[in-house]
């Protein structure tokens, strides 16, 4: 949620964020509620205090009939008021839970997505001396992927990943971890982009694949619940990507100041429904409703915190060169970033068989629109508690980091070169 000042002291500043997102929130009824509940509020806190005191004076002997025809007419205006107050809150909150984050002023204002901005584009663009094939031609062709037996089990957009395609993802994951749990890698990366933050590599952590429904809420991604897998008959939900469940993990606790940043890569298999796919999504493993991803999230100060986000988003960039893809970032736009987020960015590899970017990445920053609901502060050195900003995004979608190498590094004969940053990782192979 935004921080209420901002609601009642600026107004128009959600106004504007609301329009830039477009969402729709009737948010003079939001401030209408928000006036009503401060004077009540202070209301029954006065009656309370009346009655107490009223209550002691009582237990000292025997109570004048005055006292006790008073104590009983404040417990029925208390009753009726806690009513009164009881509907106004719950009204209060579910408009105000609506209010999206507040895009940063560098966030670029666009109504679609078409108007997300293309900040760079990175890399030489291969050329084939024989006909362009899809990834997913190329995997049933060498016996990497099952797609028709998968269906017979488990339905349409699940598949059996086989022999050297699941070697290449792990190499993937375990490279990765490597390059990210290298201090003078993040080092470097932080120098290239000029940004003042402490060099503290990631832990890596296999999070739990589910998630009960007040923190999903809390970290605003249960919905759309459409696209969400409900666990039957229990209060859990299956997550949709790793940082539901890492965003969350600290909810209620307070850091030091000196632990900061914490920075975490984790690896779940996660599950979305993936409505209205069409086309050339349908195709191979470009969007599955089961899918496995690497995932960067960190916990920082709110001086910090924006840093944060260009090391996300420098790192998502170092992977892509490392694997030598070509590749596009994207500024999102307003409309684009999401609710939970004052900002966004893009990665989109180049897919050589649809002669077109398609997205690999995302970097969310989300200052303390998370941390608010769900209470994960920050003791600074001076005593001070705050709420802590929180970042997370995309090191690696796997499936999507497959089809890119195996359409960019394809042979006529359908083998695949292996990128030279894996080969290590693939006992010195250099062709799958």
């Amino acid at each position: 949620m935004i921080d209420i000042k901002i609601l009642r002291n600026n107004p128009e500043l959600v106004r504007k964020a609301l329009h830039d997102k477009v969402t729709r929130v009737d948010l003079d009824r939001v401030i209408e509620l928000d006036m009503k509940r401060i004077p009540l509020k202070q209301n029954l806190d006065e009656i309370r205090a009346e009655r107490n005191k009223i209550s002691d004076a009582m237990g000292k002997g025997k109570p004048e009939p005055a006292l006790i025809e008073k104590s009983k007419a404040l417990k029925e205006q208390l009753q009726i008021l806690e009513e009164e107050s009881e509907i106004i809150e719950a009204e209060f909150l579910a408009l105000y839970k609506k209010i999206p984050n507040i895009p940063t002023s560098d966030t670029p204002v666009g109504l679609t997505e078409d108007e997300n901005v293309v900040v760079r584009q990175w890399g030489i663009l291969p050329t084939f001396s024989f006909p362009v094939k899809n990834h997913a031609d190329i995997a049933n062709a060498r016996g990497w992927l099952d797609k028709e037996r998968a269906a017979n089990i488990a339905g349409s957009r699940f598949a059996y990943l086989k022999g050297d395609l699941v070697r290449l993802q792990f190499a993937l994951i375990n490279w990765v971890m490597d390059t990210l749990g290298d201090e003078k890698v993040i080092t470097s990366i932080i120098a290239e982009h000029g940004l003042n933050i402490c060099s503290k590599p990631f832990t890596p952590i296999l999070p739990p694949l589910m998630i009960k429904t007040a923190p999903y809420e809390a970290m605003d991604r249960l919905e759309p619940r459409e696209d969400r897998y409900k666990i039957e008959g229990q209060d859990l939900w299956l997550q949709g990507s790793a940082e539901h469940v890492l965003g969350s993990m600290y909810a209620g606790e307070i850091f030091e100041e000196r632990e900061m940043p914490v920075r975490y890569l984790g690896y779940a298999t996660s599950f979305r429904w993936e409505a209205g796919t069409y086309g050339k999504d349908m195709e191979g493993i470009i969007r599955m409703h089961q899918f496995d991803k690497m995932e960067m999230e960190s916990f920082a100060t709110a001086d910090t915190a924006h840093d944060e986000h260009l090391l996300f988003s420098g790192i998502q960039e170092y992977l892509m060169q490392q694997l030598e893809i070509p590749y596009q970032k994207l500024q999102k736009c307003t409309f684009d970033i999401g609710k939970p987020n004052a900002k966004g960015s893009d990665i989109e590899a180049w897919l050589p068989a649809q002669n077109k970017y398609r997205e690999t990445h995302t970097a969310d920053y989300m200052t303390d629109y998370q941390s608010r609901r769900l209470q994960t502060r920050v003791r600074r050195s001076t005593g001070e508690v705050e709420l802590v900003h929180t970042n997370d995004a995309t090191a690696f979608a796997c499936g999507r980091a497959l089809v890119a190498i195996i359409e960019n590094y394809q042979n006529e004969n359908m083998t695949v070169r292996i990128p030279k940053v894996l080969q290590n990782y693939m006992w010195g192979k250099t062709v799958l």
